[in-house]
């Protein structure tokens, strides 16, 4: 069902002009599902609503970067006027993935800084440069979904791995030209040098080796040839990406990175592509019954991307009914209220 709209709103929404090139961009007609009983909706939907946020950076079907915005590090740059550094913290905090990352520098300062606009946060702007943000995005994101059975984790290899390994894994594990792709589906790369492709990401996995690094995109939409992808942290936003696919709905064509690759540079600039990446694996989606097995697939009753609450704060006011942010380490203080006078005699 969930397909069959897919392909519906795209013949309804997309104006093809000479070439094949899209006319209209879908996002903004796809990210007002949030709320659909499909899960693949709410998933395109989700991750199209922080790609318009980001104001719609994407790498072209060239492999060009055509367009960024607004990048991590910016105190401002955001559709509705945020920060991008605060949002990942954001991400981080509101998946509950901040505590995984609690060693690293400037990770507890993510906490009040997600939590409070008025909150400086230099030690989480660095630990958002610092550490990349895009396992951290996408489980933000299947939780919004209310995906069923997903393991978060701010590492991908880690859910990557759950669908090869656990039945439950609302994912099924399969090589990445071998199925056609849907909506709602994560298409991964291995960024290591240690091995590439499918078989090589299967031996890891199977002989149990450890971690991997790697990076995945949700794939959003497939139209006249094209498949259309959004990840974070992807040249430091949330960016959308085009990649080629077949009659059959196939990704075919993709530009693998192997070992015999030379480095991008102005004499090799054949080599120079950001589509060029050792493509090792999509995880296909299950279908809404299967996931129904798994666990709920009602929308959940949250508000979907509410802005980043002011939950705590530095100036406070008396009788706001909003906490005080405590000092790094410290326990989140109980509101003031207009008996009490703030801690620290603000």
């Amino acid at each position: 069902m969930a397909k069959a709209w897919m392909h519906a709103l795209l013949g309804a929404c997309l104006l093809l002009v000479s070439g094949g090139v899209l006319a209209a961009d879908l996002c903004p007609q796809l990210s007002q599902r949030q709320g659909d009983t499909q899960v693949a909706t709410r998933i395109i939907a989700i991750a199209c609503d922080e790609y318009l946020r980001w104001n719609r950076p994407f790498i072209d079907s060239d492999g060009k970067l055509a367009n960024l915005p607004a990048y991590e590090a910016e105190s401002n740059g955001l559709k509705d006027g945020g920060a991008p550094w605060r949002r990942v913290a954001f991400y981080w905090q509101s998946s509950g993935l901040l505590q995984a990352m609690a060693f690293k520098a400037g990770a507890s300062d993510c906490t009040y800084a997600a939590m409070s606009l008025s909150y400086q946060g230099l030690g989480c702007r660095g630990f958002v440069i610092d550490n990349p943000w895009s396992a951290a995005f996408i489980s933000w994101v299947m939780q919004r979904a209310g995906v069923p059975g997903f393991h978060d984790s701010p590492s991908h290899f880690d859910y990557v791995r759950a669908a090869r390994k656990d039945a439950a894994s609302p994912y099924r594990f399969v090589a990445p030209t071998s199925a056609e792709v849907q909506a709602g589906d994560l298409l991964c790369f291995v960024r290591s040098k240690a091995l590439y492709g499918y078989d090589g990401l299967v031996k890891r996995i199977d002989a149990g080796d450890g971690g991997l690094p790697m990076h995945c995109d949700i794939i959003v939409a497939i139209d006249a040839g094209k498949v259309y992808a959004i990840g974070g942290n992807v040249q430091q936003a949330v960016t959308l990406r085009i990649l080629p696919v077949d009659a059959q709905g196939r990704l075919s064509g993709l530009l693998m990175r192997s070992a015999d690759d030379s480095p991008c540079a102005p004499d090799s600039a054949a080599s120079c592509n950001f589509n060029r990446q050792d493509w090792a694996v999509l995880l296909a989606l299950k279908s809404q019954d299967e996931l129904a097995r798994i666990g709920s697939v009602l929308p959940p009753g949250s508000q979907y991307n509410p802005p980043v609450p002011e939950t705590c704060c530095v100036n406070c006011v008396l009788g706001s009914g909003v906490p005080r942010c405590p000092t790094p380490g410290q326990p989140l203080l109980k509101p003031a209220t207009p008996d009490e006078p703030l801690p620290g005699g603000g």
